[in-house]
């Protein structure tokens, strides 16, 4: 079965989009995938500077993250908008694991080869996504193999249940549940 990493691209405590991660992550273990659910607040890196990488090498943070994106085969990304992009934070995070650190190992090793679910939440009225346009971008540029279907949950304010990880419009989340049965098909389908 497919292993699936969940994780936002906030670590605000109260961001819409690590809520999101959590539906999602629910969603995907219904699938019987095998999931895990990381907070990019638990790997903490400088900006990625290849004056400091020269100087001290990869963080312990940054190559934990990696392995952690080696060591699954697809990934749910909850992303914010800031300024019709994705946020500084994901962007330094997939440059410090995009970095190559012994001899011999295979340009881009934690992202050739996976697959990717885009998912985002915002207050605003297209729900995040524009950001997720830059952030397809920038995976499929770097190997990974971004599915077409994606969701943008607008009005994030009243999007969540609160008794439990759900959307509180039934059609997105049964939208959600569908593309990330769709995920982990495509996933299994590609590493099988």
């Amino acid at each position: 079965m497919a292993k699936i990493l969940v994780f936002a691209g906030s670590t605000r405590s109260e961001s819409f989009n690590r809520k999101l991660a959590t539906v999602a992550a629910a969603a995907a273990e219904q699938t019987g995938a095998v999931v895990t659910h990381i907070e990019l607040a638990d790997y903490p890196m400088p900006l990625f500077n290849q004056d400091l990488e020269a100087s001290e090498g990869m963080p312990d943070s940054a190559r934990q993250f990696k392995q952690q994106l080696i060591d699954h085969d697809g990934f749910i990304i909850a992303s914010p908008e800031y300024n019709s992009a994705f946020s500084p934070l994901m962007k330094n995070v997939i440059d410090w694991a995009s970095r190559s650190e012994v001899e011999g190992e295979p340009p881009l090793a934690a992202y050739r080869g996976k697959t990717a679910l885009l998912l985002a939440a915002s207050p605003g009225a297209l729900g995040g996504l524009r950001g997720l346009v830059h952030l397809r971008m920038v995976l499929s540029n770097i190997g990974v193999y971004v599915i077409p279907d994606q969701l943008a949950v607008s009005s994030a304010f009243n999007a969540f249940e609160d008794d439990e990880p759900r959307l509180a419009d039934a059609g997105q989340q049964q939208k959600l549940e569908r593309i990330v049965w769709q995920l982990v098909d495509t996933t299994d389908k590609l590493h099988s």
